[in-house]
């Protein structure tokens, strides 16, 4: 590689809820730079959410979070002429980026709401353990525990 590796930026913690996780998942979920309406989609939906299961909203957020949270993946790795799937341990911030994704991912593909619902529904199924989002987790970490067999491989 030539060069020097981009820094990471620093992102500040969001103004309601003064967590750094929760402007991330702002950010991923604004589109066309429009993050005040990003942001009100994000409140009002985990507003709601909160609000269903009576408890404080980034305490639910938190818990969403680490549902749908992988913690083991797999990379391709070729050897000798073959492509390997093996099986790794994800990284905490990848982690926290493939849950973010997978949330905004399974909203988006839901139609006939306002996103506002639509993540709301996410936010309530992740936080039951179900929905799009964990069908998503889940079958990443069925894909690894298939393939633990080229671990060695690693």
């Amino acid at each position: 590689m030539r060069g020097r590796k981009a820094q990471k930026r620093q992102i500040n913690p969001d103004i309601k809820m003064n967590s750094i996780k929760v402007e991330k998942f702002i950010n991923n979920l604004m589109m066309g730079g429009k993050k005040s309406i990003a942001r009100k989609v994000f409140y009002s939906s985990i507003d709601q959410v909160a609000s269903e299961v009576k408890k404080d909203p980034l305490d639910v957020f938190m818990k969403i979070m680490d549902n749908v949270s992988p913690t083991i993946e797999v990379r391709s790795r070729r050897v000798g002429g073959a492509n390997y799937q093996i099986p790794v341990q994800v990284s905490p911030g990848r982690a926290e980026a493939l849950a973010i994704r997978w949330i905004i991912q399974s909203a988006r593909s839901k139609k006939g709401m306002p996103m506002n619902e639509r993540l709301k529904n996410e936010f309530l199924d992740a936080y039951n353990n179900t929905g799009l989002a964990m069908k998503k987790k889940t079958d990443v970490e069925k894909m690894a525990e298939s393939n633990r067999a080229f671990s060695h491989l690693a």
